[in-house]
């Protein structure tokens, strides 16, 4: 199987290309750019590298959120496309699974930066989630990890909050994680298709916009998008 997987979810974008366990190309680019510029490039790209056609894709894997609002949408609305186009399988994961590194023990916690000391969390044992996605202040994920028993590992975008880590009395082991474009595809080549037309980003919390019209409104009384 052929596989084209994508994360745009973050400041870094991620691609790859796998032929059944086969690491084909894999592409991360870390700086901070437009993603809805570079994906389709890189993709097209890595794709005639490989010797491959747009229809040799059989299977499109991507983060499908938490992230960033503006992130999801050019990775998804890009797998959509190409998903609904070349008549290929489409699979969605999420975001913070793809931070999870492999042979970890204990509990794992993937974490994406939300601004405001706010990070959308993951919580994982042995590869599988334990508890939902949530977007949560990230003291309130140190109250709730010091119910956490065994091993804990913060993984993920944790930069940000290294000062809160250093002074918390818990016993983290604290590590940096870049998204795997790789990991996705792997993961994904087993996983349940969607379908194409009503597959949608996880965004867990309102976008920017939305929250300070709904601070003057009141929800329910007026819809926030009146016409396109």
């Amino acid at each position: 199987m052929k596989i084209l997987s994508m994360d745009t979810s973050n400041q870094a974008l991620s691609v790859a290309l796998v032929d059944g366990l086969s690491l084909i190309a894999e592409f991360t680019l870390t700086v901070r750019k437009n993603h809805s510029i570079s994906l389709m490039p890189t993709i097209d790209f890595m794709v005639k590298s490989a010797g491959w056609t747009p229809r040799d894709i059989d299977r499109i894997v991507v983060a499908k959120g938490p992230g960033s609002y503006t992130g999801l949408r050019v990775a998804v609305a890009t797998a959509k496309t190409l998903a609904y186009s070349l008549g290929c399988e489409i699979v969605g994961i999420s975001s913070l699974r793809s931070l999870v590194p492999e042979g970890l023990g204990g509990t794992v916690v993937p974490v994406i930066n939300a601004r405001r000391n706010h990070v959308y969390a993951g919580f994982y044992v042995d590869g599988d989630p334990v508890r939902e996605d949530t977007y949560i202040d990230f003291e309130d994920l140190l109250q709730d990890l010091s119910l956490v028993e065994g091993e804990i590992y913060l993984v993920g975008e944790i930069a940000a909050f290294q000062e809160q880590i250093e002074a918390s009395p818990l016993h983290l082991h604290a590590i940096e994680t870049l998204p795997s474009a790789l990991d996705l595809a792997m993961l994904g080549q087993t996983l349940p298709t969607e379908d194409v037309l009503s597959f949608e980003p996880s965004y867990l919390k309102r976008v920017e916009a939305e929250e300070k019209w709904l601070e003057s409104h009141e929800e329910g009384t007026q819809p926030y998008i009146q016409r396109l």
